[in-house]
């Protein structure tokens, strides 16, 4: 019994051609064809079914279904608020002094705090707390303002120099010794030299011997007579070799020009009258702030 003799189609070309190769125009596979279709339908009902199309003001097309992602996350916030309602009433109630013996307080803040850290602290402080320039490390025990408990959570409610808040911290700047005309330029420089002995970095010593004295008239009113700052003052300590803002010859000079007065937010007070944190996470993060190392 002979074969019946098969014909191939024919497949047409798209009409290009390479070096004398031709494309040819090969159809696609019906189970691709369909399964393509079916993405369309099913684009189409879940774009009608869930929330798609971001048409309007408030927000995107909610869907026939309903469904929200942002419910979803309100509804899990309440939820875990609820579950820690008591032990956040417990740390509000608890003397601030009193949490680092409170095993519970304890771990609840170093998570919680250390949550709240992450969130608003770290783009400053950084998001290990080993600071960056202008902003201070809190893992040391070089405190402007104090490293207590009480004065970290103080700091942190009331911020530093914050106009917004009538309770801040209201520490004096750095005077702009040269804009304010306090001293004159070759006074600064002398005072600069004078500056870099004191954290025993090399300097030009006819020039610091004529500024140890530019500093006691002008600098020991807030520095201190040891040069090794006033708490009450939040000047720095100038004998270390912590600088918040850099101890080289022309930053040193910048800063004696200029002035400093860098400010601490405060997160408990806005211009809006609501609170940027609650009670209980200002003293959760104030209390991980302290067990970092560099409390006092």
């Amino acid at each position: 019994m002979s074969k019946k003799p098969t014909t191939k189609k024919e497949v047409q070309t798209t009409g290009h051609q390479w070096d004398g190769i031709e494309e040819l125009n090969t159809p696609l596979p019906r189970w691709w064809l369909w399964t393509f279709y079916a993405t369309i339908v099913w684009g189409v009902a879940y774009s009608i079914a869930m929330p798609a199309w971001p048409i309007f003001a408030s927000g995107a097309t909610p869907g026939l279904l309903g469904a929200s992602t942002r419910a979803d996350v309100e509804k899990d916030i309440t939820k875990f608020a609820e579950m820690n309602k008591a032990v956040e009433e417990k740390l509000v109630a608890t003397d601030l002094t009193a949490i680092a013996a409170d095993p519970e307080l304890v771990t609840y803040t170093r998570n919680a705090g250390a949550a709240v850290f992450r969130t608003w602290c770290a783009q400053c402080h950084g998001a290990g707390a080993g600071g960056n320039t202008g902003f201070p490390s809190l893992l040391d025990t070089d405190w402007l303002h104090g490293g207590s408990i009480e004065t970290i959570y103080t700091n942190i409610k009331h911020g530093i120099r914050d106009p917004q808040d009538p309770d801040t911290l209201p520490v004096a700047n750095m005077p702009a010794h040269l804009t304010d005309e306090i001293l004159e330029p070759a006074q600064i420089e002398e005072v600069v030299q004078y500056v870099l002995t004191l954290s025993g970095q090399p300097a030009d010593a006819t020039k610091a011997a004529a500024g140890q004295q530019v500093f006691v008239d002008n600098c020991t009113v807030c520095h201190g007579e040891d040069a090794k700052g006033m708490v009450e003052t939040g000047a720095p300590n100038l004998t270390d070799d912590i600088w918040l803002y850099g101890s080289d010859v022309a930053t040193l000079t910048q800063t004696i020009q200029y002035g400093r007065g860098g400010v601490m937010p405060s997160w408990s007070y806005a211009s809006t009258g609501t609170a940027r944190l609650s009670e209980a996470q200002i003293r959760a993060v104030a209390s991980y702030v302290h067990s970092l190392g560099g409390g006092q």
